[in-house]
Protein backbone atom coordinates (compact mmCIF):
# COMPACT_ATOMS: atom_id res chain seq x y z
CA UNK A 1 0.00 0.00 0.00
CA UNK A 2 1.06 3.04 -0.29
CA UNK A 3 2.38 6.09 1.59
CA UNK A 4 1.40 9.28 1.25
CA UNK A 5 4.21 10.84 0.18
CA UNK A 6 5.08 8.75 -3.05
CA UNK A 7 1.38 8.06 -4.85
CA UNK A 8 1.53 7.28 -8.14
CA UNK A 9 0.68 8.55 -11.31
CA UNK A 10 -2.49 6.39 -11.48
CA UNK A 11 -3.34 6.87 -7.70
CA UNK A 12 -3.04 10.96 -8.81
CA UNK A 13 -5.09 10.44 -11.83
CA UNK A 14 -8.06 8.45 -10.24
CA UNK A 15 -8.12 10.86 -7.09
CA UNK A 16 -8.60 14.06 -10.43
CA UNK A 17 -11.47 11.56 -11.92
CA UNK A 18 -13.46 11.78 -8.58
CA UNK A 19 -12.88 15.78 -7.88
CA UNK A 20 -13.88 16.19 -11.39
CA UNK A 21 -16.94 13.83 -10.76
CA UNK A 22 -18.08 16.29 -7.86
CA UNK A 23 -17.04 19.43 -9.74
CA UNK A 24 -19.70 18.55 -12.48
CA UNK A 25 -22.25 17.18 -10.00
CA UNK A 26 -25.21 19.79 -10.71
CA UNK A 27 -25.68 19.96 -6.52
CA UNK A 28 -21.97 21.33 -6.21
CA UNK A 29 -22.37 24.48 -8.46
CA UNK A 30 -22.01 26.59 -5.21
CA UNK A 31 -19.12 25.28 -4.59
CA UNK A 32 -17.17 25.41 -8.32
CA UNK A 33 -15.46 29.00 -7.64
CA UNK A 34 -14.47 30.94 -4.41
CA UNK A 35 -16.97 32.69 -2.58
CA UNK A 36 -17.44 36.04 -3.90
CA UNK A 37 -18.67 36.99 -0.11
CA UNK A 38 -18.02 41.03 -1.30
CA UNK A 39 -21.10 40.27 -4.03
CA UNK A 40 -23.34 38.45 -2.03
CA UNK A 41 -22.92 41.32 1.17
CA UNK A 42 -20.99 38.52 3.11
CA UNK A 43 -19.15 40.78 5.04
CA UNK A 44 -18.24 38.63 8.25
CA UNK A 45 -17.13 35.77 5.69
CA UNK A 46 -13.18 36.93 6.10
CA UNK A 47 -13.46 36.74 9.76
CA UNK A 48 -15.35 33.37 10.38
CA UNK A 49 -13.41 31.19 7.71
CA UNK A 50 -9.82 31.47 7.56
CA UNK A 51 -9.11 29.08 4.91
CA UNK A 52 -11.27 29.91 1.74
CA UNK A 53 -11.32 26.43 -0.55
CA UNK A 54 -13.43 25.71 -3.26
CA UNK A 55 -13.78 23.05 -6.11
CA UNK A 56 -12.35 24.79 -9.03
CA UNK A 57 -9.25 26.04 -6.86
CA UNK A 58 -8.24 22.08 -6.32
CA UNK A 59 -8.61 20.97 -9.82
CA UNK A 60 -6.21 24.16 -10.71
CA UNK A 61 -3.82 22.61 -7.89
CA UNK A 62 -3.95 18.96 -8.84
CA UNK A 63 -2.88 19.91 -12.44
CA UNK A 64 -0.07 22.56 -11.66
CA UNK A 65 1.05 19.65 -9.05
CA UNK A 66 1.10 21.67 -6.16
CA UNK A 67 0.15 18.98 -3.84
CA UNK A 68 2.93 17.49 -1.83
CA UNK A 69 0.76 13.89 -1.55
CA UNK A 70 -3.24 13.08 -2.15
CA UNK A 71 -4.09 12.91 1.69
CA UNK A 72 -3.34 16.87 1.35
CA UNK A 73 -5.20 17.28 -1.77
CA UNK A 74 -8.34 15.12 -0.01
CA UNK A 75 -8.16 17.63 3.19
CA UNK A 76 -8.78 20.29 0.78
CA UNK A 77 -12.06 18.71 -0.38
CA UNK A 78 -13.31 18.29 3.26
CA UNK A 79 -12.20 21.71 3.66
CA UNK A 80 -14.49 23.01 1.33
CA UNK A 81 -17.91 21.19 3.03
CA UNK A 82 -16.65 22.23 6.25
CA UNK A 83 -16.16 25.85 5.66
CA UNK A 84 -19.53 25.67 4.32
CA UNK A 85 -20.84 24.04 7.25
CA UNK A 86 -19.37 26.14 9.47
CA UNK A 87 -20.51 29.45 8.01
CA UNK A 88 -24.05 28.75 7.44
CA UNK A 89 -26.70 27.50 9.95
CA UNK A 90 -27.23 24.38 11.06
CA UNK A 91 -30.78 23.22 8.78
CA UNK A 92 -30.14 25.88 6.45
CA UNK A 93 -30.43 25.01 2.85
CA UNK A 94 -26.31 25.52 2.12
CA UNK A 95 -25.63 23.28 5.48
CA UNK A 96 -27.69 20.24 4.20
CA UNK A 97 -26.35 20.67 1.11
CA UNK A 98 -22.54 20.62 1.77
CA UNK A 99 -23.37 18.06 4.83
CA UNK A 100 -25.05 15.73 1.86
CA UNK A 101 -21.74 16.56 -0.46
CA UNK A 102 -19.55 15.72 2.82
CA UNK A 103 -20.82 12.14 3.54
CA UNK A 104 -20.75 11.37 -0.49
CA UNK A 105 -17.39 12.45 -0.76
CA UNK A 106 -16.20 10.25 2.34
CA UNK A 107 -17.63 7.41 1.21
CA UNK A 108 -16.17 7.88 -2.66
CA UNK A 109 -13.13 8.75 -1.24
CA UNK A 110 -12.96 5.84 1.42
CA UNK A 111 -13.69 3.44 -1.60
CA UNK A 112 -10.72 5.28 -4.19
CA UNK A 113 -8.28 4.60 -1.15
CA UNK A 114 -8.92 1.07 -1.18
CA UNK A 115 -9.32 0.68 -4.58
CA UNK A 116 -5.98 2.15 -5.63
CA UNK A 117 -4.20 1.37 -2.25
CA UNK A 118 -3.59 4.57 -0.95
CA UNK A 119 -3.10 4.88 3.10
CA UNK A 120 -5.79 7.23 4.64
CA UNK A 121 -6.31 8.31 8.02
CA UNK A 122 -9.59 7.49 9.41
CA UNK A 123 -12.62 9.98 8.72
CA UNK A 124 -12.96 12.20 11.54
CA UNK A 125 -16.36 12.87 12.10
CA UNK A 126 -17.98 16.21 12.93
CA UNK A 127 -19.50 17.22 16.14
CA UNK A 128 -22.72 17.31 16.82
CA UNK A 129 -22.33 21.09 18.61
CA UNK A 130 -24.85 23.58 17.78
CA UNK A 131 -24.51 26.58 15.67
CA UNK A 132 -25.05 29.04 18.27
CA UNK A 133 -22.52 27.05 20.50
CA UNK A 134 -20.03 26.89 18.69
CA UNK A 135 -20.22 31.04 17.82
CA UNK A 136 -20.79 31.40 21.55
CA UNK A 137 -17.39 29.54 22.14
CA UNK A 138 -15.70 31.55 19.20
CA UNK A 139 -16.74 34.93 21.05
CA UNK A 140 -15.84 33.98 24.18
CA UNK A 141 -12.16 32.54 23.05
CA UNK A 142 -11.68 36.51 22.06
CA UNK A 143 -12.54 37.16 25.54
CA UNK A 144 -9.40 34.93 26.87
CA UNK A 145 -6.09 36.57 28.01
CA UNK A 146 -3.55 35.00 25.86
CA UNK A 147 -2.07 33.01 29.00
CA UNK A 148 -5.42 31.26 28.88
CA UNK A 149 -6.02 31.01 25.32
CA UNK A 150 -2.86 29.28 25.08
CA UNK A 151 -4.12 27.04 27.65
CA UNK A 152 -6.63 25.97 25.62
CA UNK A 153 -4.70 25.64 22.36
CA UNK A 154 -2.55 23.21 24.19
CA UNK A 155 -4.95 21.48 25.47
CA UNK A 156 -6.92 20.89 22.49
CA UNK A 157 -3.79 19.78 20.55
CA UNK A 158 -3.49 17.15 23.11
CA UNK A 159 -7.04 15.58 23.32
CA UNK A 160 -7.87 16.57 19.53
CA UNK A 161 -5.02 17.72 17.02
CA UNK A 162 -7.63 17.18 14.24
CA UNK A 163 -9.15 20.46 14.74
CA UNK A 164 -5.86 22.36 15.62
CA UNK A 165 -4.07 23.30 12.15
CA UNK A 166 -0.40 25.32 12.74
CA UNK A 167 1.20 27.74 10.10
CA UNK A 168 4.66 27.44 10.72
CA UNK A 169 5.48 29.63 8.25
CA UNK A 170 3.66 32.98 10.77
CA UNK A 171 4.09 30.87 13.83
CA UNK A 172 0.45 30.75 14.47
CA UNK A 173 -2.32 28.58 15.24
CA UNK A 174 -5.92 28.21 13.40
CA UNK A 175 -8.67 26.13 15.35
CA UNK A 176 -11.68 24.23 13.17
CA UNK A 177 -14.16 24.53 15.98
CA UNK A 178 -16.20 21.64 13.96
CA UNK A 179 -13.13 19.23 14.39
CA UNK A 180 -13.12 19.88 18.15
CA UNK A 181 -14.98 16.22 19.65
CA UNK A 182 -17.31 16.75 22.09
CA UNK A 183 -15.73 15.42 24.94
CA UNK A 184 -12.28 17.73 24.18
CA UNK A 185 -14.93 20.89 23.54
CA UNK A 186 -16.78 20.20 27.06
CA UNK A 187 -13.45 19.92 28.65
CA UNK A 188 -12.18 23.61 27.30
CA UNK A 189 -15.26 25.10 27.38
CA UNK A 190 -15.66 24.36 31.21
CA UNK A 191 -12.25 25.50 31.67
CA UNK A 192 -13.40 28.65 29.12
CA UNK A 193 -16.61 29.48 31.53
CA UNK A 194 -14.45 29.04 34.80
CA UNK A 195 -11.66 31.74 33.83
CA UNK A 196 -14.65 33.90 32.67
CA UNK A 197 -17.05 33.38 35.50
CA UNK A 198 -13.67 34.40 37.91
CA UNK A 199 -12.94 37.61 35.68
CA UNK A 200 -16.47 38.89 36.37
CA UNK A 201 -16.05 37.95 40.07
CA UNK A 202 -12.48 40.57 40.22
CA UNK A 203 -14.46 42.82 38.43
CA UNK A 204 -17.34 43.07 40.53
CA UNK A 205 -15.09 43.04 43.70
CA UNK A 206 -12.91 45.50 42.15
CA UNK A 207 -15.68 47.72 41.81
CA UNK A 208 -16.59 47.56 45.46
CA UNK A 209 -13.64 48.72 46.97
Amino acid sequence: MSDSTSNTPEQWAGFAKIVKQFYNKPDAEPFREPVDYQALGLIDYPQIIKTPMDLGTIQKKLESNQYPNILKAAEDVRLVWNNCMTYNADGSDFHLLAQALSKKWNDKYTKFCTEFGVRAPPVVQENQLSMEEKREFARNLYKLSKEDLGKVLVELEATCPPCIVKNSAEDEFELNVDKISESAFSQVNEFIQSVLSSNKKNKKSKKSK
